[in-house]
């Protein structure tokens, strides 16, 4: 199954942050990415690791290494030693779904992992074409239910929370549609202009291009408030649909790491992404920073396991492995 990370990136910055002279002596840290070089997680990464190296008189190196739906990262990062050396940085739903969905899970979070920040959040929303007769989401389901046979939505991947998503929404609306995973949020925009689904659910930063140039109508995000990208797009909740659904990247250190480490680490993660600068690059991108203690991540980590685990149990949907 290809599971692929949902937001487009831009900003190119060295694979090298190096904290300078004597200070990069005191050790270096790998921070693995587990996605493509290019999307938004991996300008993330280096935008944070530029800014971590200095204060934690570390050289920071960011390293993508991708393959196996994020599997080759995570296990790199799990079986490295806890002495600081090797961090990973990924997505949240890569840490609660994987294990869920695989039929013998590869990691287990909660024991394989150190939590060290919660960095910053992504949203999703719900796209369809502006052919539709639909001027909001109620509009919408009342159109789906009027045309059942068009019932059909596009995803970027198979056991991603979009697809989730869109398993709820089918039980909560009552409504049998037809899920089609892609390969990515591009050609799902391109199949709704085209009229070959009915609608997407994809991250908002994908969408808004094409929002913006009305060749897609967003009609809902999933936030739990209205997001500052689309201000003028209502929720789902305002909707009425009680579905609130979003992702984030979190950092992590391998079991056994020295909790002084990891909150240092955490420490310097959460003041980067305080930095304007640093802010101002990452909204452009559609990322919304968070920075947090290890707490803060072990309870968004917890809050997410509990609210997807049983509507991932009700679909029935695993990867073998």
């Amino acid at each position: 199954m290809d599971r692929r990370n949902f937001i487009a990136g831009c900003l190119g910055l060295p694979l090298l942050a190096q904290a300078g002279g004597s200070q990069a002596q005191a050790g270096l840290t790998k921070m693995i990415f587990p996605f493509a070089a290019g999307a938004g997680g991996d300008t993330l990464c280096r935008l944070i690791a530029q800014e971590m190296a200095p204060a934690l008189q570390r050289t920071m190196v960011v390293e993508n290494r991708t393959g196996g739906d994020g599997l080759i990262g995570i296990k790199a990062v799990k079986g490295a030693s806890p002495d600081g050396s090797m961090v990973l940085v990924t997505t949240g739903p890569t840490m609660y779904l994987l294990p869920m969905v695989e039929t013998t899970p590869s990691f287990d979070t909660a024991k394989d992992f150190v939590p060290v920040s919660l960095l910053a959040r992504f949203e999703f929303a719900v796209v369809i074409s502006p052919a539709i007769d639909a001027a909001d989401f109620k509009g919408f389901v009342a159109w789906l239910k009027a045309h059942p046979d068009k019932a059909s939505f596009g995803v970027p991947s198979n056991g991603t929370i979009p697809h989730f998503m869109g398993s709820k929404l089918e039980k909560d609306l009552g409504i049998a549609m037809t899920r089609v995973p892609y390969r990515g949020s591009a050609p799902i925009l391109n199949d709704i202009i085209g009229g070959h689904v009915s609608f997407g659910i994809v991250t908002l930063a994908d969408a808004l291009p094409q929002h913006r140039a009305k060749g897609v109508k967003i009609i809902a995000v999933a936030s739990a408030e209205r997001s500052p990208f689309a201000s003028e797009v209502p929720t789902l909740k305002e909707s009425g649909i009680d579905l609130v659904a979003y992702a984030w990247y979190g950092m992590w250190l391998p079991a056994g790491s020295s909790p002084e480490f990891a909150s240092k680490l955490g420490a310097a993660a959460s003041a980067a992404l305080a930095k304007p600068e640093v802010k101002e690059k990452l909204t452009a991108i559609g990322l919304i920073p968070v920075g947090s203690s290890a707490e803060g991540l072990t309870k968004e980590l917890a809050a997410n396991t509990a609210f997807w685990q049983p509507i991932v149990k009700a679909t029935g949907y695993k990867i073998e492995n």
